[in-house]
């Protein structure tokens, strides 16, 4: 397919269905079937996702994929630290994803998002085993056959970062046009030397976040979760 190819559907209400559908289908899976990826489907959404806009078409992104064994070693590796409160404490990340201080309305909409999670699968207020042991998921992928990861080079500035979210979300919207899931993870960024050494990725790489890959497992109460959005009259003001 070619850039300049005509629209596969003649319709122009047919294409804004499917292309409105896939972004608003799209949502973070917190577990996936054992259903398989082929590495051919892998590549086939990376090769549509590279022609997501970059400033000057810089194209700063660089993706790792675990799978099989990879994926196991990997996930044992983390857990071995995650399950160590001390070793655990020694850990830093490579940027600042989240606000130092949480302000309105978006320390209200983190505490939504947590606690409806927590409320479907049953964990309560200073259950701390059982918030671990879910917040641990995320380095099993939730169960989903394939992990990537993202890493820019670290001589890159903020606006590559503009540039990586369009790219993230292009592949997002590229597996829901297959029928699969993502979750983004920054859940990963304290862990980002052990998946460097792991995966033998350069110092002059930093780690974005990880990414689970795979087919949604409907069957758990978790994937019922969908979270809301503001409406557009709340963070869009017209100039006439």
């Amino acid at each position: 397919m070619n850039r300049h190819s005509l629209p596969p559907l003649s319709s122009p209400s047919e294409i804004q269905h499917v292309v409105d559908w896939s972004i608003r289908t799209r949502r973070s899976v917190r577990a996936f079937s054992d259903r398989a990826v082929s590495r051919e489907e892998i590549e086939s959404i990376l090769d549509t996702a590279r022609f997501s806009a970059s400033g000057v078409n810089i194209q700063p992104w660089r993706v790792h994929v675990v799978t099989a064994e990879a994926k196991v070693r990997l996930s044992a590796a983390i857990a071995k630290i995650d399950d160590d409160p001390v070793l655990s404490a020694e850990l830093d990340e490579p940027y600042q994803y989240y606000p130092k201080k949480w302000v309105t309305p978006y320390i209200e909409r983190r505490q939504k998002v947590g606690w409806g999670l927590y409320g479907l699968l049953g964990i309560t207020k200073g259950d701390k085993q059982r918030m671990h042991a879910q917040h641990g998921r995320n380095y099993q992928f939730f169960d989903a056959p394939v992990g990537l990861f993202f890493t820019l080079e670290r001589s890159l500035e903020v606006g590559s970062f503009i540039d990586y979210g369009m790219f993230l979300q292009s592949i997002m919207i590229a597996a829901r046009g297959r029928g699969m899931h993502t979750c983004v993870q920054a859940a990963f960024l304290k862990f980002h030397r052990i998946i460097s050494a792991e995966l033998a990725i350069s110092d002059d790489q930093m780690l974005m976040c990880g990414m689970s890959l795979g087919y949604a497992n409907e069957r758990c109460i978790e994937n019922s979760l969908a979270t809301e959005r503001a409406g557009v009259e709340s963070f869009t003001t017209f100039h006439d």
